[in-house]
């Protein structure tokens, strides 16, 4: 276990980034469901604008 003398000063844990790093938090995650809410949509639209034959979706 480390105490605060064992560890170098300016340095603590989960600060290993560097300056410009956007925390995880913040950044756009498009993960499989979003992106398959998306295709589903864009699906949707082509069929019912004509431009995609409905008959080739399942």
């Amino acid at each position: 276990m480390s105490t605060p003398s064992d560890t170098p000063p300016g340095s603590r844990a989960g600060t290993d980034r560097e300056p410009g790093d956007v925390p995880a938090q913040r950044r756009l995650a498009l993960n499989e469901d979003w992106a398959a809410t998306v295709v589903g949509l864009l699906l949707l639209v082509l069929i019912l604008s004509g431009l995609w034959p409905g008959w080739l979706v399942p």
